[in-house]
């Protein structure tokens, strides 16, 4: 933590003294915090621009369960009736679509991933790792052999057969050994995979090239691990559109930027607890509203009678609303996600720590979450949200500090003869554009100098993975075992997208990968080594809430009713459970 270097130079203007001084600062942040009281949930400013929202994968370790999901309510809703009709408002539109290897899957994405295909494991209640799609997923004694053993009898919604040819190939092409499929991401997540072997027509042995403890989490990739149809798996042409999984809902039509459409798979193997079959309802269908005002205003209006949001101030106003009895609203912060500003530490100026420490040091939190958190939010310390293995209260990282920000500005400006200056890109979405706009003036507040660049979500994530960017809005990490980061904070990993090269990081999470025990003090040091080289901005831990008509229920959340399945929303949740009062 700190900085060499002891000022400016002689003579040079700070910019405390452009701003005249602190008092004024504080003057300019109580006339920010009263403006942004006043317009409140008024419609915001165009100016206003975007902090991304994007969850990858996430995962969790553990055991099994059996294969009842239970169903999921809040605590007066009954018991759950079949049919009816759930149109579900998304934040986002999946713009590549839904070639499962291939596909590049924010929650909105995720979401109807779900929906269409089951994975091979998923968390429980309690996060741990129980079998799904697979009857059971056994390791041997020292995790360099995982044995998947499928369900008997599960149907494609093709009328095909699961078999363990069908998963071998799917495991085949998500690790880039399938030659029809070309995967981006997923052949870094699988490349511990030696080999992939049908041992009968309903068991598959994956052979690793090291010892993989938390294999059976990397099996779910927060849903994003779906096993596809074999006709759809050799789709060269439609894959992307052309969706066949074992899920509870077959797809019926996609018309990109207005909705999806699905409709109950009346074969689905799947019961509740209690024997009924799933899903419960007759028909879902998504639609991508990008501004949280209109996705709230369309709920309230009945256009939509479900939806989901990360933002704030509308989590703020549901709450109300739910108390009311105008809607149902689930919330939840278990095994969260971080809100974060990615930095790229391959090119200038975040090549540089001194730039990194400055921009740490620039972040007003109390500001940020009296303007835009509706003073709800907690402050993020790393990449460890309470309650996932790896985290800590304080680890080290850098305190809101105006005037060490200022003297690191100068110092940077000093080293390198160029002013520390940046561009942040971010997502188009109006409410939450205010979080890149405060950005800006907290960093051009003591002396930085940034440009604003608004794309859609798709367009994000490409820049991401090419590299161009300088800062960029992210939302990522969600809880679970924290090996599943691992692909995204290795050394010349293409989807380390901050692009940082760090042998201390690179050593303990191949120790926690390989290691039974003693994993919760080596995530933590790696979790202390982040905050030492502030390889990014942490913000905040994301709230997430569904919410939903008074009439449909079934989201897992807070409730006596609602334990199961995974009580977590940073990656979606199952809407199989979900059901309309008919």
């Amino acid at each position: 933590m700190g900085s060499t270097g002891t000022g400016g130079t002689p003579g040079r203007r700070r910019a405390g003294d452009r701003w005249g001084g602190r008092t004024d600062r504080t003057d300019r942040r109580t006339d920010r915090v009263g403006a942004a009281r006043r317009w409140s949930r008024r419609p915001a400013p165009t100016w206003l621009a975007a902090l991304l929202a994007l969850a990858l994968v996430a995962a969790a370790c553990g055991g099994g369960g059996d294969s009842d999901g239970g169903a999921t309510g809040d605590e007066d809703a009954g018991d759950p009736t079949p049919g009816g009709r759930i149109v579900y408002g998304l934040e986002a539109e999946t713009i590549d679509g839904w070639c499962l290897p291939e596909a590049q899957l924010a929650i909105s994405g995720i979401m109807v991933a779900t929906t269409i295909y089951d994975t091979l494991t998923r968390p429980n209640a309690e996060g741990e790792m129980e079998p799904w799609l697979a009857e059971s997923v056994e390791p041997n004694e020292d995790h360099t052999q995982w044995t998947i053993r499928l369900r008997e009898g599960v149907k494609f919604h093709d009328g095909s057969d699961l078999t363990a040819e069908v998963v071998k190939n799917n495991l085949d092409a998500y690790r880039g050994a399938y030659p029809a499929r070309a995967p981006q991401l997923f052949i870094f997540v699988f490349q511990p995979i030696e080999s992939v072997e049908v041992v009968d027509p309903l068991t598959v042995q994956v052979n690793l090239k090291q010892p993989w403890v938390s294999f059976d989490a990397a099996l779910h990739g927060s849903g994003r691990v779906g096993i596809m149809a074999q006709a759809q798996l050799d789709d060269t042409r439609t894959c992307a559109e052309n969706l066949i999984g074992t899920g509870p809902f077959r797809f019926v039509e996609w018309v990109p930027n207005q909705h999806l459409r699905a409709e109950r798979f009346e074969d689905y193997w799947a019961t509740d607890a209690a024997g009924e079959q799933l899903p419960y309802a007759d028909e879902i269908e998504f639609r991508p509203i990008v501004e949280v005002d209109q996705r709230l205003n369309a709920l309230q209006s009945g256009e939509i009678n479900a939806m989901h949001t990360s933002d704030p101030q509308t989590i703020d106003e549901l709450r109300d609303l739910d108390e009311a009895g105008e809607v149902n609203a689930f919330e939840s912060s278990e095994f969260g996600e971080v809100s974060y500003v990615m930095l790229n530490s391959s090119k200038p100026p975040f090549d540089n720590i001194t730039a990194r420490r400055a921009l740490a040091h620039a972040l007003d939190f109390e500001e940020f979450n009296a303007i835009l958190g509706a003073g709800i939010l907690e402050q993020a310390s790393g990449p460890f949200a309470p309650g996932n293995i790896g985290h800590l209260e304080d680890t080290g990282f850098p305190t809101y500090d105006p005037e060490e920000a200022e003297r690191l500005v100068e110092e940077y400006e000093e080293e390198t003869g160029r002013p520390l200056s940046f561009t942040y890109t971010t997502t188009q979405a109006q409410a939450t554009l205010a979080q890149a706009q405060l950005l800006k003036e907290q960093a051009e507040e003591v002396g930085m100098e940034v440009e604003i660049i608004g794309v859609d979500q798709s367009t994000q994530i490409d820049s991401a993975l090419q590299g161009d960017f300088e800062a960029i809005g992210w939302r990522n990490h969600p809880g679970g075992d924290p090996d599943g980061q691992y692909n995204w904070w290795k050394s010349g990993s293409p989807v380390n997208f901050g692009r940082f090269n760090d042998p201390e990081i690179d050593e303990l999470l191949d120790r926690g990968r390989t290691t039974v025990e003693g994993r919760e003090e080596i995530y933590e040091q790696l979790n202390e080594r982040f905050a030492e080289q502030v390889w990014n901005i942490w913000i905040y831990y994301t709230p997430w809430t569904v919410a939903t008509a008074p009439d449909v229920h079934g989201v897992p959340g807070e409730g006596p009713s609602a334990p199961e399945p995974f009580p977590g929303l940073a990656t979606g949740h199952p809407v199989m459970y979900m059901w309309v009062e008919q």
